[in-house]
């Protein structure tokens, strides 16, 4: 026989003959009521096809079990993946994510965390936008709310960081570039969305005064978030001009990488390690298709997975302990080096 189906919590307290206020109490805490009050809620389970409201029913309370995750932007497959090892952590730890996306807007970063603060979070881990972000909307919030950032920094904005070392990644891909062939110029936006951006250019300045070299920095025109347009577009204007005085391009990110590389084969460059081929081209963060590219394409792998589990049991330490860091934490993992077919 089919259960009666019960709309709220008003009509399965009718049903079960158990108060509204002590079904609230059980739903928020099993525990917190008698063991034989406890079995008679659980056996009218069983006999009615009622679920409670969980979005009422952490509204009510002082802290919820929400973990509030904040990406720059979900339609970048490098924050999808990101995001997604974040999100597991904390389905692993027992709580319910909410991922949410700023869509490359700072003030969409903002609006999240006024979202956010409606929902009562226990915690939130965010991958800011760095120096673009609102650094004085994040220490507001943090003062509310424990926030542990990850991928990129504000700095001081919160008690805990979790990212990868630029400072050790750009200089494992200069030291390898200049031992394999010429050394590397730089290929960046004038205007770079990517919030790790400036920590690269400065980490390849300082690589390439350590190695001996000349530091060649090239800017491309653009804003946004379309990378692989930027990087087809004013790549390959700078290939046609012979622009660049090197045939070593080492590009901020992948995605930049990835139009590099289209730009190349429009004006029929081959992109490679070898004899027959006119120019090497280099990237960073292992972005997900970065090996599916042609050629597939050298770059730094950061450890997603590394970085969400630290990231988020930071976060829980802080949530189980009720103590925030006296000191501020910051955690970065070293890149890897993965030697693919473009240098």
């Amino acid at each position: 026989m089919a259960q009666q189906k019960i709309k709220n919590m008003e009509e399965f307290a009718a049903v079960s003959g158990i108060s509204r206020p002590t079904l609230s109490k059980y739903f928020n805490d099993p525990d917190s009521v008698r063991r034989s009050t406890r079995s008679k809620i659980e056996e009218a389970l069983t006999r009615f096809d009622y679920r409670p409201n969980v979005f009422a029913v952490n509204q009510n309370r002082q802290t919820t079990k929400n973990i509030g995750i904040v990406v720059p932007n979900l339609a970048d497959p490098f924050f999808s993946e990101i995001g997604r090892e974040v999100e597991l952590a904390c389905i692993a730890a027992g709580y319910s994510p909410i991922l949410l996306s700023s869509h490359g807007s700072p003030e969409q970063e903002r609006a999240n965390l006024d979202s956010l603060r409606a929902l009562k979070p226990a915690g939130v881990l965010l991958a800011p936008f760095g120096r673009a972000s609102d650094r004085r909307e994040i220490e507001s919030f943090n003062k509310d709310v424990p926030v542990v950032l990850f991928d990129a920094n504000v700095e001081g904005a919160c008690e805990a960081f979790v990212g990868t070392n630029n400072d050790q990644s750009i200089d494992l891909m200069v030291e390898y570039l200049c031992r394999s062939g010429q050394p590397p110029c730089f290929f960046e936006m004038k205007s770079p969305s990517n919030p790790n951006a400036n920590k690269r250019r400065r980490a390849y300045l300082e690589s390439m005064g350590r190695h001996g070299y000349e530091a060649r920095i090239y800017q491309a025109d653009g804003e946004g978030w379309g990378f692989e347009e930027i990087g087809r577009a004013e790549g390959g204007r700078l290939l046609y001009e012979n622009g660049f005085k090197t045939d070593t391009i080492l590009c901020s990110n992948d995605r930049l990488a990835i139009g590099m590389l289209s730009a190349a084969y429009s004006l029929d460059i081959r992109v490679g390690h070898g004899p027959v081929c006119a120019l090497r081209v280099a990237g960073h963060d292992d972005h997900p298709f970065s090996r599916f590219t042609c050629p597939s394409l050298t770059t730094i792998s950061q450890d997603y997975a590394a970085i969400a589990n630290r990231a988020a049991s930071t976060l829980f330490e802080i949530l189980d302990t009720g103590v925030r860091p006296k000191k501020r934490e910051e955690t970065l993992f070293h890149g890897r080096l993965v030697m693919r077919d473009s240098a």
